[in-house]
């Protein structure tokens, strides 16, 4: 995450003072600043697998795939700069019953100060949910995966639209199997606009999706694909799917997987 002065703000999966991952800070000039290292100890949250997300004051706001109040997971948790340096407090705990675990994927923020994001785990159906969290901590469960041909355990996020629907994709699920391209409305209705056969179209998406400005949601595969190593994809809302890349070789698709960020 980039700030307006030109700073970076990062994770790391492991590492720091309790070897369980770290908020980084690097300064413009390549200065680093350890923020908040994780620890396993506790109720603090460990192992953050995803990027950053900054609000317009200056709060940074992630998510961790372990710990937190039931063990292992995973947290939403917020730092708040102060002048004795930065101050972490935890959001949400997932593992409740009905909640989802392991959240795998950067935030989203919308204008009122919700998050919107996902978990891996976990759910109605133990497949992986959409939740809300406000910013006093309170969440809710906007869909729980796994009913039916529905789409099964997001690894991604999710993209937000001016109205306030939410885009997004699953690994797995869906009518073959192999993962699916969703529409969440903001009045909770979803809508599978692709499902992935593992055949020329693409396979098992890791990665979240990108809105562009004409409606159409862009993204990109691991598996399938003409050559059997990814995708780069365009899908309209109306449901019909467009390949514009078919990887040909391993680096093709490393570099594809993970083209259009978690």
């Amino acid at each position: 995450m980039l700030d307006a002065k030109g700073n970076l703000y990062g994770t790391t999966n492991y590492g720091g003072a309790y070897g369980a991952g770290i908020v980084f800070e690097l300064t413009s000039s390549g200065a680093e600043k350890i923020l908040h290292s994780f620890n396993v100890d506790g109720t603090d949250g460990f192992y953050p697998e995803a990027g950053l997300l900054l609000d317009t004051k200056g709060n940074l706001y992630g998510t961790t795939v372990e710990g937190g109040a039931f063990g292992v997971d995973g947290t939403v948790f917020k730092l708040t700069p102060t002048k004795k340096g930065w101050t972490e407090t935890i959001v949400h705990s997932f593992g409740a019953t009905g909640d989802g675990g392991q959240p795998y994927a950067v935030l989203t923020l919308d204008t009122a100060g919700n998050l919107y994001g996902t978990a891996f785990y976990g759910g109605a159906y133990s497949q992986g949910t959409v939740f809300e969290l406000t910013s006093s901590g309170t969440e809710k469960i906007l869909w729980s995966f796994g009913n039916g041909m529905d789409g099964a355990n997001p690894i991604a996020g999710v993209a937000r639209d001016t109205k306030g629907n939410l885009y997004g994709t699953t690994e797995y699920g869906g009518a073959h199997g192999y993962g699916t391209v969703f529409e969440l409305t903001s009045s909770g209705t979803e809508k599978i606009l692709w499902s992935f056969r593992n055949g020329t179209d693409g396979a098992n998406p890791i990665a979240g999706v990108v809105l562009g400005k004409t409606g159409n949601i862009y993204g990109t595969t691991s598996n399938g694909g003409a050559y059997g190593s990814g995708t780069v994809f365009k899908v309209t809302l109306s449901g019909r799917e467009t390949i514009l890349h078919r990887n040909r070789t391993l680096a093709d698709k490393t570099r594809s997987a993970y083209a259009l960020s978690m």
